[in-house]
C-alpha cells in the first residue's frame, strides 16, 4: 500500500494518517502486554528529572498519553507536537490543559519559548538529518534542560528494504535479516503497511 499525503510532502512521511496504518498501530499500542508499555516507557520515564513546575515538550506525542503523565507528575506547561492529524484528534479528545500542535517535529520553528525537558518516544528514527534536529532541540532547551528520547534499535532499522524477518510457510520466524548495519541512511520497510520510511544510524553515529 502506497501513501499519498501532500500536506507534509517536503518533510517527514506522514504514515500515521493512513487509515490502515493508523488502525493497525492503535491495535498494537492498545495491547497492555506491548513492549512499549512494559519496557520502553518505564525505562524512558526513569530518566526524567523531577517535573514539578517544569515546562515539557513531547516530540512525536501521538495520542498524548505521555503528555498526560507529565501533567500528573507536576509539569506546569506541557506541549505536544505530532505530524498526524488523526493522532492529535485522539490526543485532544482525551486530554485537557495541554497544547497540541500539528507539525513535523523535524522543523521546530513553530515552537515558542524554551523547555526544561524535551521528550520523544520512539520517533527519532523518522528524522532524516539527526545533527540538525539535535541542534534545533538544543535551541529550545532552557539552561540546564535535558533531552530524553528513545528510538528503534539500529539492529531493527538496518535492513535496507522489505521485511526484517524471514519466516517459513506457516509464519514462524526462521531468522532476522541483519544487513547494511554500517550503511546509514533512508530505509523503506514493511511495518503494518509497505513503504514505511525510516532513517538508520549505527550507534557510532
Amino acid at each position: 500500500m502506497m501513501i499519498d499525503d501532500d500536506k507534509f510532502k517536503d518533510s517527514s512521511q506522514n504514515i500515521y494518517d493512513n487509515q490502515t496504518f493508523f488502525d493497525g498501530y492503535k491495535k498494537l499500542r492498545d495491547n497492555p502486554d506491548s513492549a512499549n508499555i512494559l519496557e520502553e516507557k518505564p525505562a524512558l520515564f526513569s530518566l526524567a528529572p523531577d517535573l514539578t513546575d517544569k515546562a515539557v515538550l513531547d516530540l512525536g506525542c501521538g495520542y498524548g498519553e505521555n503528555c498526560a503523565k507529565f501533567k500528573c507528575l507536576g509539569a506546569s506547561r506541557v506541549e505536544g507536537i505530532d505530524i498526524s492529524e488523526k493522532m492529535l484528534d485522539v490526543a485532544k479528545n482525551e486530554n485537557t490543559g495541554i497544547e497540541f500542535i500539528n507539525a513535523d517535529m523535524s522543523d521546530l520553528s513553530c515552537v515558542d519559548g524554551r523547555f526544561d525537558v524535551v521528550f520523544s518516544s520512539l520517533a527519532i528514527h523518522y528524522i532524516k538529518d539527526f545533527d540538525s534536529f539535535v541542534a534545533s532541540v538544543s535551541r529550545i532547551l532552557a539552561d540546564g534542560g535535558v533531552f530524553i528520547f528513545s528510538q528503534e534499535h539500529p539492529l531493527t532499522t538496518a535492513p535496507p528494504a522489505g521485511a526484517s524477518w524471514t519466516r517459513d510457510g506457516n509464519g514462524n520466524v526462521l531468522s532476522y535479516n541483519l544487513m547494511g548495519y554500517m550503511r546509514s541512511g533512508q530505509r523503506s520497510t514493511t511495518w503494518i503497511v509497505d513503504n514505511v520510511i525510516k532513517y538508520h544510524r549505527p550507534f557510532s553515529e
